[in-house]
């Protein structure tokens, strides 16, 4: 498992960047930035270096914790699986593109899309530092338009990007990010119902398109899951004191919720359950919700059930059960 850590070069990038910066002025940028996010304005409140920077600064490490963890997924899922390109769609500041550099060291090739210039600005600066990442090709424009022309390639991410198009165009957007995947393409959105409910929408299209789903789910069929429940997950990361200063925090970690979706080409060998929540640990059983390949459960091992009660005793929430 690749640790949800930020990368050293990463790091040390971001770093440097801090000396000199008005912590108060980043965090009311952030905090901005965040609110219009929050009310659907995507990353149009992202105008310059600074306020990319803050985005950065703010968000990174979140982001990248959750795609690190949709992709050791995908590593449980397809073990062999070493790709040799990537194309990262509504790639920001390249989060998601060091994240599958840091899982894969099969990526020979890397191509990123964005419309935002200040977040293309940046994440070029931030792949100059490393001497893998310094050749990334990354095109400037309208995603769908700049996918019409873009290159397939063996894996393709796009996280935190569905979310920013609106309703009409996210069917002709997953088509096109489907067309342009040669092997496994894998979707991020927040950890919201609303996040989950255009995974969802995603997932029904592309399955009907011939896709096959390699995580969360262990199966193809509907989602079990009814309102006012949904499919989420989350990875716990460390906040450094920049970090909890610029995001205006008390605690020195924070939980990063997402829902994802992993799609290929081929089928693979799914796990016979996923955890969707943290397990209930109790002295007689381990209780936990479980989507299995036959719908939703609850499973309850005894302790009496040695071998199985010890293993229970180890599933987190988004383990896969095999």
């Amino acid at each position: 498992m690749t640790s949800p850590g930020l990368p050293v070069d990463l790091k040390a990038a971001l770093d440097a960047k801090l000396h000199g910066l008005s912590r108060d002025d980043a965090a009311a940028r952030s905090a901005v930035i965040s609110q219009t996010y929050r009310d659907g304005g995507g990353s149009a409140a992202i105008r310059s270096e600074a306020d990319a920077l803050a985005y950065a600064l703010a968000r990174m490490p979140a982001t990248y914790a959750a795609v690190i963890a949709c992709l050791n997924a995908l590593c449980e899922a397809k073990p062999d699986f070493a790709p040799d390109s990537l194309l990262d769609i509504g790639a920001g500041p390249g989060t998601a593109t060091w994240a599958a550099a840091e899982v894969f060291p099969s990526l020979a090739s890397f191509a990123s899309i964005d419309a935002n210039p200040a977040l293309r600005s940046l994440a070029l600066e931030l792949f100059g530092k490393s001497p893998r990442l310094s050749a990334v090709r990354y095109v400037q424009g309208k995603t769908q338009a700049a996918l019409a022309n873009a290159e397939a390639a063996d894996l393709v991410i796009a996280s935190y990007l569905v979310g920013e198009v609106d309703d009409p165009g996210r069917a002709v957007l997953a088509g096109l990010m489907w067309a342009r995947t040669r092997n496994t393409l894998v979707v991020v959105e927040p950890g919201t119902p609303a996040g989950y409910a255009r995974i969802l929408a995603l997932r029904t299209q592309l399955i009907a398109s011939g896709a096959h789903v390699a995580a969360p789910c262990p199966h193809d069929d509907a989602c079990p899951l009814r309102p006012p429940d949904w499919c989420h997950f989350a990875q716990r990361l460390p906040r450094s004191r920049a970090h909890m200063a610029l995001k205006q925090a008390e605690l020195p970690f924070e939980d990063e919720k997402f829902s994802y979706v992993v799609l290929t080409r081929a089928p693979v060998r799914r796990p016979r359950a996923r955890v969707l929540a943290p397990p209930e640990v109790r002295k007689g059983a381990v209780t936990a919700k479980l989507c299995t390949r036959d719908g939703l459960t609850i499973a309850s091992v005894p302790r009496r059930a040695k071998a199985e009660y010890a293993s229970a005793r180890r599933w987190r929430w988004g383990d896969a059960v095999t």
